[in-house]
């Protein structure tokens, strides 16, 4: 039997990837930054991760690897200090990402069930609960976690889909259209800011790379796969965003951040439009934080695989890699001590500097992999200004949030740095 992927295949992959957690995690916040200008934000980032695309598809095609990032970066820069650091933050974004996944659970199983009276203490019980049922399946059985996925995408994309549908035909006539109007949009400066902080709704394209070796006719289908993939997301997730603030008042929205989504069919559907979507979150956020912990503990792996952690690392527990375990409790950790903006902001910065340095990687050896030189140089540019921006505006809000994200970058590269200079010489 084949067990080649297919275009249908690969473009799920990278649609699953992307419309997992992180429009229900992050939408409401981008309207509190953005407010009318928020559709403008998601086409802002998700213009940057289709350039970014570009390199991917070109690394993709030229070294194939289960490894995908951790493969480039080591490709492109050498098996050292520098790539080791950069790989172990794109592990440490995996728990970020997950962290954020469990933390959007959190947000909207209280709307369907109360435990406590308090839904703060109810929501970080159900994220807790969250991430310990996903790794307690990831130990049972890796294809219950491929089947979770399969199902997952169909569900959530129908649910979105259906959402869309009667959103836009509801929308118009509604009195708060008027709110996507210029003059409700915040400053460009803002838009972009906003943009990067929901940058993270966007990471998931990344995963084709680890599909790369499977895929079927990959001259063709892994251009298509990453192009139509980022293209799809964008267009969903900008007309969700019109429908989301041309639906609710500001104030609304701001009072139902953490689960906009499902507030935002009310107007539609009721109580039952509002179910209906609590539901769809639940098992996105679900799926999306089992497929990130098998990520994220094969992303460990690989770079203990490739003597930039330790190889302590490659040892394995109940059959599954140690990593598995460590990416748990400290998903657990970070969803119980930082707020949701604060994980967001250190997932999207993480991410940028892990995307400049892919397409750092892409000019650095474009020669090789057949690659116009301005197209990665280009997106380089722009992950970086943008991951600049990013950090300069938010500092003025919030100075806690920067020093997390790079205490979170210098950690990884320090880390590193001590494990070069005891690890025993070969």
């Amino acid at each position: 039997m084949s067990t080649k992927i297919g275009l249908k295949e690969a473009i799920s992959i990278g649609i699953g990837g992307m419309v997992g957690g992180g429009i229900f995690a992050v939408l409401g916040l981008a309207v509190a930054l953005a407010n009318g200008g928020t559709p403008v934000s998601f086409l802002i980032a998700g213009l940057i991760a289709f350039i970014t695309s570009y390199s991917y598809v070109k690394l993709s095609l030229s070294y194939p690897d289960r490894g995908g990032t951790v493969k480039f970066i080591n490709q492109g820069f050498g098996v050292g200090v520098f790539s080791g650091g950069i790989n172990n933050l794109l592990w440490v974004s995996y728990i970020i990402m997950l962290a954020l996944y469990a933390s959007a659970f959190g947000s909207y199983a209280p709307n369907l069930f109360q435990i406590t009276s308090d839904k703060i203490i109810d929501s970080h019980i159900y994220a807790t609960v969250i991430v310990i049922l996903a790794t307690a399946i990831n130990y049972y059985s890796i294809s219950v976690v491929g089947k979770i996925e399969s199902y997952a995408v169909v569900i959530k994309l129908v649910i979105l889909l259906a959402f869309v549908g009667f959103g836009l035909y509801g929308l118009f006539g509604n009195p708060h259209l008027e709110q996507l109007s210029p003059e409700h949009w915040e400053s460009p400066f803002k838009l972009l800011t906003a943009g990067m902080v929901i940058f993270v709704a966007y990471e998931g394209f990344e995963l084709i790379a680890n599909a790369a070796p499977d895929i079927k006719n990959p001259k063709v289908n892994i251009p298509r796969a990453y192009y139509w993939s980022v293209i799809f997301v964008i267009c969903l997730y900008i007309v969700i965003a019109a429908i989301t603030v041309g639906s609710l008042e500001f104030s609304q929205i701001a009072s139902a951040q953490d689960y906009v989504l499902a507030e935002a069919a009310k107007p539609m559907l009721g109580k039952i439009g509002f179910t209906v979507i609590t539901i769809a979150a639940l098992i996105s956020t679900f799926s999306a934080i089992n497929a990130s912990l098998y990520g994220g503990s094969r992303v460990n792996y690989e770079i203990a695989e490739d003597d930039e952690l330790p190889k302590e690392f490659t040892r394995k527990l109940w059959n599954q890699p140690i990593g598995l375990g460590i990416t748990a409790v400290a998903t657990i950790v970070l969803v119980n001590t930082l707020k949701l903006e604060s994980i967001s902001t250190a997932g999207s910065v993480g991410f940028l500097l892990i995307f400049a340095v892919v397409n750092v990687t892409g000019y650095k050896l474009s020669h090789d992999i057949g690659a116009k030189k301005s197209i990665p140089l280009l997106g380089a540019l722009f992950c970086f200004i943008a991951m600049v921006a990013l950090l300069v505006q938010h500092f003025s809000v919030s100075p806690s949030d920067v020093y997390i994200a790079l205490g979170i970058i210098s950690s990884c590269f320090v880390m590193e740095y001590f494990y070069k200079k005891i690890e025993p010489k070969k």
